[in-house]
């Protein structure tokens, strides 16, 4: 039987103050916690229900020891996450500012690991009979797991629901320039894209939310998902539906992994054949309720969590 999703992309350790308000130098206590994007994408859609797998790599440590025993806790099959000897498993301290201040500091060096993916390594069947495939904007800033990703995208040729997260992140790029001609490469071969303004500024060079969302779907996307922040969400269809959907209210904690809490549940929406306002009321109120916590992939909402939400037109 084959997956609803397999997602590719970052994992890593997050470490993350216990104390609010407080500058990293003066935190005294973290929590340790499942992190990185696509990983956590696959945790969101396992926790409503769905059968998920992640294809990356990590150290082979005690924290890449961690990660193996986290996913399968949270019930996502780890058979694809293998170990690189020689490169630590990624760590990431966040400051936590609440409501809408949380510092991010990657700990990636020499090299993070989930880099390394090979594309000779990859099982290339089960990429194309999932319901669902997740690929990243992170996944195309190195090689070998630029050319992996594309490989994979290429192999898959649009079968199903083919997803990149634009995930454009400026630390691991030298400028957006150098990013754009990856991310026109992958999204001919993907059927929805998801970013916020600045990632769909990398992807287009167009800023306005509909401009955007038709260079999106000119690139050849089928679906375009344009996260306005305050604005809520926009999502244009290449058959001309379109749903505009504003953030439900929240008081939040921590809004790093809420974008991963949209995503999962944006992926249950679709496979579960719902209209686009449907889909994105749900995943903006997935996203809500991880943003009203502190941790990620712990974090992650339950139907019953986001339906619940959804009615009350507010996180309680």
């Amino acid at each position: 039987m084959g997956y609803d999703l397999i997602t590719m992309g970052r994992i890593g350790v997050d470490l993350y103050p216990l104390q609010t308000g407080v500058p990293l130098p003066q935190v005294t206590s973290f929590g340790k916690f499942l992190g990185g994007s696509a990983t956590n994408v696959a945790v969101a859609a396992a926790r409503l229900g769905r059968r998920t797998a992640v294809i990356t790599r990590t150290g082979d440590d005690p924290f890449g020891t961690y990660l193996h025993e986290a996913l399968q806790g949270f019930g996502v099959d780890d058979r694809w996450v293998t170990p690189v000897p020689g490169l630590p498993t990624p760590v990431t301290f966040c400051e936590v500012f609440p409501p809408d201040d949380f510092p991010l500091y990657f700990y990636r060096l020499p090299k993070a690991p989930d880099l390394e993916i090979d594309a000779h390594e990859l099982d290339l069947d089960a990429i194309r009979e999932a319901s669902v495939f997740w690929v990243t904007g992170t996944g195309l800033s190195e090689e070998p797991s630029r050319t992996a990703t594309l490989a994979a995208l290429a192999h898959r040729d649009k079968a199903g629901l083919t997803v990149f997260d634009l995930d454009w992140r400026p630390m691991f790029w030298k400028d957006p320039e150098a990013a754009r001609p990856f991310y026109a490469e992958a999204l001919k071969h993907t059927t929805v894209a998801v970013g916020n303004l600045d990632e769909v500024e990398v992807a287009t060079g167009v800023r306005t939310p509909r401009e955007a969302a038709r260079a999106l779907l000119d690139a050849g996307v089928e679906l375009a998902v344009v996260k306005q922040g305050p604005k809520g969400v926009l999502a244009v269809d290449s058959k001309g539906n379109e749903a505009e959907v504003p953030p439900l209210p929240v008081n939040v904690l921590n809004g790093l992994g809420a974008g991963d809490a949209f995503g999962g549940s944006l992926c249950h929406g679709l496979l579960a054949g719902w209209d686009l306002e449907k889909i994105m009321r749900h995943a903006n109120a997935a996203g809500a309720i991880v943003a009203s916590r502190l941790e990620c992939s712990s974090a992650m909402p339950t139907v019953a969590e986001i339906e619940d939400a959804v009615a009350a037109g507010a996180v309680k």
